[in-house]
């Protein structure tokens, strides 16, 4: 059974995982408790100011409630850290989502994961390069994992599902139920099919430069490996690639021109040729 005050909880805005964590510990593990408590007490809990302690004491839980099961109708998955069907590659991060929404095929263990990841505007040989690597990884068993942005997540989408039995997860900065871009939406309901949409935002939100980054240490955190395709320094990729080096990740760059790709291998990534025969991994 859904705990609907955890979910409550989990689409506050600003209130992170590590923080919601602090505040169950708090409130002896009870998220009926936080919900009921008075704003003065919350502020005694580390992380826990004002505009926070505000937020939380105004949760509508009943529309919450009633709002679950019109998400589950839509075919929306609710899945909270407390469920065995969480993924356990998630589960041990420090700033772990606190619930995920999906939409697709889902399973907490997935065999072996693979990101691949990169610039909205790739060069053309990079772009085809993307969806030739994902093709080979899901030929390998790997799901392959990617943000649904234009450019390499697209291409590295569609290479796993040119894979008769290829598996793919698109992580979203918005919610399963709003899907950006809307040129992929197309794409989106594929992925459904062979595997599944995730958020950790509000089914209907819309995307933000908050999630949109936030969502990157989702996409690492599932993963086995990550390859970063084509980026330049102030790329988006650049925050999944530090996510996955924070998180110990294997992070692999290929080995072209792009700056945040020369940045990476400097920094130790693992090289891919950009001709590559074999695959390292």
């Amino acid at each position: 059974m859904i705990d609907s005050a955890w979910v409550a909880l989990s689409l506050i805005e600003r209130l992170g995982g590590k923080t919601l964590h602090t505040l169950m510990r708090h409130f002896n593990h009870d998220p009926r408790a936080v919900l009921a408590a008075a704003e003065d007490d919350l502020r005694q809990v580390r992380g826990i100011g004002p505009r926070l302690a505000q937020q939380i004491h105004a949760v509508n839980l009943d529309a919450v409630e009633r709002a679950i099961p019109v998400w589950q109708n839509a075919g929306v998955q609710i899945v909270t850290w407390l469920d065995a069907a969480y993924p356990p590659r998630l589960r041990a991060l420090d700033d772990a989502p606190p619930t995920l929404f999906v939409r697709g095929r889902w399973q907490a263990r997935w065999a072996r994961c693979a990101a691949i990841i990169g610039t909205r505007a790739p060069q053309p040989e990079s772009r085809l390069r993307a969806q030739n690597l994902a093709s080979a990884l899901a030929e390998r068993g790997y799901l392959i994992v990617s943000g649904l942005a234009l450019g390499i997540d697209t291409a590295a989408h569609l290479g796993a599902l040119a894979v008769p039995e290829g598996l793919t997860l698109a992580v979203l900065g918005c919610g399963v139920l709003n899907v950006y871009p809307s040129a992929n939406r197309a794409l989106a309901q594929a992925i459904v099919q062979r595997g599944a949409l995730l958020s950790e935002t509000h089914p209907q939100a819309s995307p933000n430069a908050g999630a949109l980054v936030a969502r990157n240490r989702i996409i690492t955190g599932l993963s086995d490996l990550v390859i970063v395709v084509e980026t330049e320094t102030d790329g988006g990729a650049m925050h999944a690639a530090r996510f996955a080096l924070a998180q110990g990740r294997a992070v692999y760059a290929v080995d072209i021109a792009a700056s945040g790709n020369r940045a990476l291998i400097e920094a130790g990534a693992g090289v891919l040729p950009a001709e590559m025969r074999k695959m390292p991994f």
